[in-house]
């Protein structure tokens, strides 16, 4: 076995001859002519000319050796159901749905929007679209109607999936008339919706020509044999969407084959799973996580996946514990948030069932902190890797990489760069490479490596000026997360340098969440930040100009006016992006060149020093911020 640093270093400067080794841990139907094609920076093209089809590498590709083998269990705690699907029967439910779609006239490059609960149809559903060679974007079920309608409008779907309802904490969530209200907002609307219909939701309304019910679709198709459309390495899987600094957000999009051998060579080299092993991602489909290591990731490895629906609470906080002995579980995979959450309860919890198959737990979406690293390392006695990487990179950026060598873990760092990714801590100043301990930007020199976004959708001329224009004289991919490197290698995240802010491991831009309380007709102007929070990592805390003062003239009507607001972003965002606190001033902090001084706003909001205020406007908007804040 090579160690960890010889790996890192051929994958960056023997790249053809070590991705063409990756490479054959998939099957191909046309063999790739070359590695990568570097001919447009940052462009970047892996394995070109090959054709292979993700759906085969993950399903059909396992029959021949291990058909009855377990490929998906479904667990929901919200409904109490389980299913348990081997590779044989995840194909044939595949094949089914494959075929419904194909009924509705979906084919090679045809948008499908997902919009799902955690249930095993939605996976299905994703599989089906790579099996037909039809571009999924799965939206998260917590998003509002507003929200949907934009990744409607840019991603133009044929054909949408929802179900009538989701469940969480005991109670139906309902889904389907947040998909009928955005279809009404939207410019571009599916021509039919197929229904998962539960039985959550009886008030479910169906519209007669558009809406499909899945259960009859599917037992139209239930001896169904669909072939799978072999698509050149380059073509899209799937658009992701993820927030930004602007209101519009942006379409992730994912190559097929490059997706498809980085997914399957991190399960080996950093989580440590073989075929037949099992995995538990706590994560939900409408993120990265969900994609790449709830569906994907696992079953091309042939590996066991666990998809939940539920929380980690309930109906203990022992849940969590009784699967993963249960069902063997090797690897899992989890949040920072979650975790805390069970810091909270009763730690007999953490010791009540036999874990012993429970080799690594692996965290992501936002900084670890060193106290719930070693409190939940101590609680489980189970090998913590801390990881870092983005919706746009689809796989980890900074980890240890066990399967490759077994390297110590610094409490509060991801370890190392992945194979494949030359990361470089560049002065937002100079762009030179910062020395040891010093804060740089997180950056990456391009070409990204295979699994890495493609483009945004649509939007070649956005995709390079968002993620490469950062620093004036050098091209280099830019993650807009500070960060720092010991003497040792080790990284450590420090966070953002733009205007995304990280609640619980989801990335919301301020502008979207601004551009959601500016909906409210009473707010003349607003300013969102991302403050820190002990449990959730950031949460968003707005400060909101009204345009008539006399709204907020009690504190009775400022109670009101602020529900208002919270009602509001829900509505057009989703609780999700639900503001913590909305405070209530006349004036925002801004430069004389009228540019909002969100670092001093932030800055104020957790107890800090706000730094340079010699181009400040009014200074009295400051004071407003600390009497907001004081509740004065």
């Amino acid at each position: 076995m090579p160690t960890y640093k010889e790996f890192h270093r051929r994958s960056l400067a023997d790249r053809d001859a070590f991705w063409n080794e990756q490479a054959a841990l998939i099957d191909w139907q046309t063999p790739f002519t070359s590695v990568l094609d570097y001919s447009n920076p940052p462009f970047a093209k892996w394995f070109v000319g090959g054709r292979t089809n993700i759906c085969h590498n993950a399903v059909d590709r396992h029959l021949a050796t291990r058909p009855d083998a377990k490929a998906l269990v479904y667990i929901s705690t919200e409904t109490d159901q389980t299913g348990t699907y081997s590779f044989r029967e995840l194909h044939r439910e595949v094949n089914r749905f494959a075929a419904a779609l194909k009924a509705q006239g979906v084919g090679r490059g045809d948008r499908v929007l997902i919009y799902m609960p955690m249930i095993a149809e939605a996976a299905f559903a994703m599989l089906a679209c790579a099996r037909i060679g039809a571009i999924h974007s799965v939206v998260f079920g917590g998003f509002a109607a507003a929200s949907l309608a934009t990744r409607v409008d840019d991603a133009r779907p044929k054909v949408m999936i929802t179900s009538d309802a989701g469940m969480r904490g005991g109670k139906p969530v309902p889904y389907k008339h947040l998909v009928d209200e955005a279809i009404r907002l939207s410019q571009h609307p599916p021509a039919k919706v197929i229904i998962v219909n539960r039985g959550l939701d009886p008030a479910m309304a169906v519209i007669a020509g558009r809406d499909l019910d899945y259960a009859t679709l599917r037992a139209q198709h239930l001896d169904a044999e669909v072939p799978c459309e072999w698509l050149e390495s380059s073509e899209p899987s799937y658009i992701l969407y993820t927030s930004g600094t602007t209101g519009k957000p942006k379409g992730v999009q994912r190559d097929t084959g490059g997706y498809a051998v980085a997914l399957t060579a991190s399960m080996r080299h950093i989580f440590c799973l073989e075929p037949g092993d099992t995995m538990f991602t706590t994560s939900d489909i409408g993120w990265v996580v969900g994609h790449s290591y709830i569906v994907y990731g696992p079953l091309l490895n042939g590996t066991t996946t666990i998809m939940y629906e539920g929380l980690p609470i309930r109906p203990d906080p022992g849940i969590w514990w009784k699967i993963v002995s249960d069902y063997k579980v090797k690897t899992m995979f989890s949040s920072p948030t979650a975790i805390r959450v069970l810091k909270k309860q009763d730690p007999a919890y953490m010791k009540a069932y036999d874990i012993s198959t429970l080799k690594y737990v692996f965290l992501a979406g936002e900084p670890l902190d060193e106290p719930t690293a070693r409190w939940v390392s101590d609680s489980l006695g189970v090998a913590i890797i801390d990881n870092y990487w983005q919706t746009e990179s689809g796989w980890p950026i900074l980890s240890a990489q066990l399967g490759v060598q077994e390297t110590p873990r610094k409490f509060g760092s991801p370890s190392f760069p992945v194979y494949g990714y030359d990361v470089q801590l560049l002065s937002e100043a100079t762009a030179e490479s910062v020395g040891p301990e010093e804060k740089g930007v997180l950056t990456i020199v391009p070409p990204l490596p295979p699994g890495c976004m493609t483009t945004i959708w649509g939007d070649d001329e956005r995709f390079v000026r968002t993620y490469f224009s950062t620093f004036r004289n050098r091209m280099v991919y830019s993650t807009f997360d500070w960060a720092t490197c010991d003497a040792d290698g080790y990284y450590f995240v420090l966070g953002r340098t733009d205007d995304v802010i990280n609640v619980a491991g989801h990335r919301l831009g301020t502008r979207e969440i601004e551009e959601a309380v500016q909906a409210h007709s009473g707010i003349a102007e607003v300013a969102v930040v991302g403050v820190a929070d002990p449990l959730k990592g950031q949460i968003p805390v707005a400060f909101a100009v009204v345009k008539d003062p006399a709204r907020v003239a009690t504190p009775e009507l400022v109670a009101a006016m602020r529900k208002e607001v919270m009602d509001t972003v829900d509505r057009e965002l989703g609780a999700i992006a639900r503001p913590g606190a909305v405070h209530f001033v006349t004036v925002l902090p801004k430069t004389r060149s009228g540019k909002l001084l969100r670092r001093s706003i932030q800055a104020l909001a957790e107890g800090r020093d706000p730094g340079d205020l010699t181009t400040i406007e009014d200074p009295s908007a400051l004071e407003q911020i600390r009497n907001a804040l004081a509740g004065r």
